[in-house]
């Protein structure tokens, strides 16, 4: 009998796929239970004042586990105003058949002087946090959080509403920021809001039907519809579902941007520099900000956190179905910021990145935070430690979610890298932070 010889390439391709066709289960479970049924924050504030159930359930809710953002460092303090926009010139592409057009949600994150009676706004409204913890809430889908353990509406931002933006900061470039698949725009506000307070404008996107929950000012919550019936399981349809995500994101991710230049002339005074735009995101939104830099020239530079680029299908040699960023490459800079979860960190070990890593003219570099996971480029890397301590503990365990990196290095060095990407490919001032290996942070490992 003759052996075949053993080939790496394709063992990691059979992660991949079976890494997207788990990720693909567990949206389907969590879309085929989600509903609508959630109350407005209006309706949610009114229930918490009644007597009765309602007022059972608020107590239960002051009794849950609760969680604290870390404070931003920058040298301004922050400002944010959500913002509802609709694009009438698109269908709603996860609600067919109907007359919908696509609205979406987007915050932006400023330098503020806010006034001395000014208080910080919740990370989520009150609709959107029931549901985010609910078992068909990313929380559970994401994050293996039991449902209901955790009061995540109790969780405050250090920004104020509708502060008048710091002019001192100049004017502001402008970096958008792209969620995880199933993740809402507030699942990486500890970042955000750093990154806001060293002077930059930032955009979070809410993509309507793909987030577990999407909270409306008119108190409508959009919960997840990304399948059309059954979810798939073949991988040519899971491939096809992947690629219209994207796709989606990235229209999502123009449209905003176009609509920034409207809002700057008629409502933010001109203090967004729209000459100088970045992007960057989490997995599959780490994935939308390179194919939108690939797309749309008007992207100067993006980070890429843990993102794969590519889909399943098996077009390729080594199994995999590469996007156009990863074909092509880019002409800008692109950082990619690997974990220590399985496939991930040095671009060798993702056929993806590696493609992307052959065929890029621009600025590129790749590190990875030793002992980190997938979602430790979220939020939950410094909210979930503090929630275990109080008994809210993901299935599997914390270090299953978040790794073993202490979280406040986890979070000291994903703002420094941000910081350092964008400042030097945005306003020109280079620290040499990633020149190659630091000091400082000895956790951040490049590749070569």
């Amino acid at each position: 009998m003759t052996v075949a010889p053993h080939d790496p390439s394709r063992d990691r391709s059979r992660r991949s796929l079976d890494r997207r066709q788990v990720l693909v289960a567990g949206l389907a479970a969590s879309a085929l239970l989600a509903t609508t049924a959630v109350p407005s924050p209006a309706a949610a504030a009114a229930a918490g004042r009644a007597d009765g159930p309602a007022a059972e359930a608020t107590d239960r809710r002051a009794s849950l586990p609760t969680a604290r953002l870390p404070r931003p460092t920058g040298p301004y303090a922050v400002g944010t105003v959500a913002l509802h926009l609709v694009d009438r010139s698109r269908a709603e592409p996860w609600v067919p058949g109907t007359s919908a057009r696509r609205e979406l949600m987007v915050s932006l994150w400023y330098p503020a002087r806010p006034g001395a009676s000014a208080r910080p706004v919740p990370q989520m409204t009150a609709g959107a946090a029931a549901h985010f913890g609910s078992a068909e809430g990313a929380a559970a889908m994401n994050l293996k959080m039991p449902p209901g353990s955790v009061d995540w509406g109790a969780t405050l931002t250090h920004a104020h509403e509708a502060a008048p933006v710091d002019r001192r900061a100049g004017q502001l470039p402008v970096v958008l920021y792209s969620p995880g698949l199933g993740d809402p725009r507030t699942w990486n506000t500890a970042l955000v809001e750093d990154l806001a307070s060293r002077g930059y404008a930032v955009v979070t996107i809410d993509h309507t039907h793909e987030a577990t929950e999407v909270a409306f000012p008119d108190g409508r919550l959009a919960t997840m519809r990304i399948f059309d019936g059954a979810p798939p399981t073949a991988p040519e349809a899971v491939t096809a579902l992947l690629e219209k995500v994207v796709a989606v994101r990235v229209a999502d991710s123009r449209f905003v941007l176009d609509e920034l230049a409207r809002l700057n002339r008629t409502r933010f005074g001109g203090a967004l520099d729209l000459r100088r735009v970045g992007m960057f995101g989490q997995s599959a939104g780490g994935f939308t900000a390179a194919q939108t830099m690939h797309d749309d020239r008007r992207f100067l530079a993006g980070i890429n956190m843990d993102g794969q680029m590519d889909y399943v299908g098996g077009r390729e040699p080594d199994g995999t179905h590469l996007s156009g960023v990863a074909l092509d490459g880019l002409d800008r800079p692109l950082l990619l910021m690997g974990s220590g979860s399985e496939g991930s960190g040095d671009y060798r070990q993702q056929p993806s990145w590696a493609a992307f890593w052959a065929n890029t003219r621009g600025w590129k570099a790749d590190v990875t935070l030793t002992g980190s996971r997938h979602a430790s480029y979220t939020d939950a890397g410094v909210l979930l430690p503090r929630l275990a301590r109080q008994g809210a503990v993901p299935e599997g365990g914390l270090a299953g979610a978040v790794g073993t990196v202490p979280p406040h290095r986890a979070l000291a060095a994903n703002r420094a890298y941000v910081a350092s990407f964008f400042g030097r490919w945005l306003r020109g001032h280079d620290d040499h932070l990633l020149d190659g290996p630091s000091d400082r942070f000895p956790e951040m490992v490049f590749a070569r």
